[in-house]
């Protein structure tokens, strides 16, 4: 296992600080840009010599670039399974990313904030991640990234089309905006296919913790948007967070009809999830989310108070298996992994009592 990688397991990510707009609902804001540099084939037509010069060209124009002065280069053939899941796990890097490292790369940005995957699907997935309901705040980082890079580098552009991408759906300004949505009560009340199916007529998906490709593990769904052509970045930073405020909304209402028509069976939910997390000798991941999501709506709700969001935030990431293997310096089986984690979370939360 890679030491580069140990000091990121001393530090809070900056989604997981808890904070921001709406912040007990909404766990994070995330935006990325799709870029590839022209005169070069993408990567439906790469072959290894092309992609190895996408990476010279990329490292060193990062290089230059003043919000990555500070920054982490991994090569991904550098890295084994458990490094490259541990960067999954942190968000800083995509599961297809992680699965194909030949000629792969990511640059990190000091404290996670900002960050760039090199020849994943396009040559450069620029991403700025932030905690809260803060998708302004994220455009404005990755704008001047954005910026800082394309006087490096030369991005393919078309003056009809905007910037040029390997999917149909992101050509145009290349950008996804997504949010990492808390939504229990909506779970609990059985509201959220009603509202997940709103958004999609708005143009918006919704997926899981890690993604394009899982599931709603844990009550938390990743929603964003599905095309980026005809609008301005602005434009569509300003529609997506107006359709978040009502998934907000929604929520909040359904956390309020909780705590007035069924406060006895919520907070029995919410304590007994603490007991099994206070005291499990073993326990898998799924179920690991499913009661820190429970703990973490007791949190919100003021119904538990001996521990804080953001270390059930932490705790969401750190009891994941990769971030397990790191702490122990060794790969875990699944069963020395379920007993890690419920030691990890044992110890945490004693130390919150």
């Amino acid at each position: 296992m890679s030491k580069e990688l140990d000091h990121l397991l001393k530090q809070t990510s900056e989604w997981l600080r808890g904070v921001g707009p709406a912040s007990d609902i909404v766990m994070s804001s995330r935006i990325r840009l799709a870029r590839n540099l022209e005169k070069l084939p993408f990567a439906t037509r790469a072959n290894d010599e092309s992609q190895a010069e996408v990476l010279r060209i990329v490292r060193e124009g990062a290089k230059k670039a003043m919000s990555f002065q500070q920054s982490l280069v991994l090569n991904m053939s550098d890295l084994d399974e458990v490094d490259r899941l541990f960067l999954v796990e942190r968000h800083l890097i995509s599961r297809d990313h992680a699965s194909f490292p030949d000629h792969r790369a990511v640059v990190i940005g000091h404290g996670e904030a900002l960050s760039v995957m090199v020849n994943e699907e396009d040559h450069l997935r620029i991403q700025a991640l932030q905690s809260g309901l803060n998708l302004r705040d994220a455009w404005g980082m990755i704008d001047t990234i954005d910026d800082e890079l394309s006087e490096v580098l030369p991005f393919a552009y078309s003056t009809d089309w905007g910037y040029l991408t390997c999917c149909l759906t992101n050509t145009g300004t290349g950008m996804r905006a997504s949010v990492m949505c808390h939504l229990p009560a909506l779970v609990i009340n059985k509201q959220i296919n009603k509202v997940l199916h709103a958004i999609s007529k708005l143009g918006l998906t919704a997926r899981g913790l890690y993604g394009e490709g899982t599931e709603a593990l844990g009550n938390f769904f990743q929603i964003s948007n599905q095309v980026a052509l005809g609008r301005t970045e602005e434009e569509l930073v300003e529609s997506i967070e107006r359709i978040l405020k009502q998934v907000v909304e929604h929520e909040q209402s359904a956390r309020e009809a909780l705590m007035t028509n069924n406060r006895l069976q919520l907070e029995d939910r919410i304590w007994r999830a603490y007991g099994i997390l206070s005291h499990a000798q073993t326990i898998s991941s799924n179920e690991t989310l499913d009661l820190l999501s429970a703990l973490r709506l007791g949190v919100d709700l003021g119904l538990m108070k001996q521990v804080d969001r953001a270390s059930v935030n932490e705790l969401l990431i750190g009891s994941q298996p990769a971030h397990l293997q790191k702490l122990q310096g060794s790969k875990l089986s699944t069963e020395e992994r379920d007993a890690k984690r419920a030691a990890l979370i044992r110890r945490r939360l004693g130390a919150h009592e």
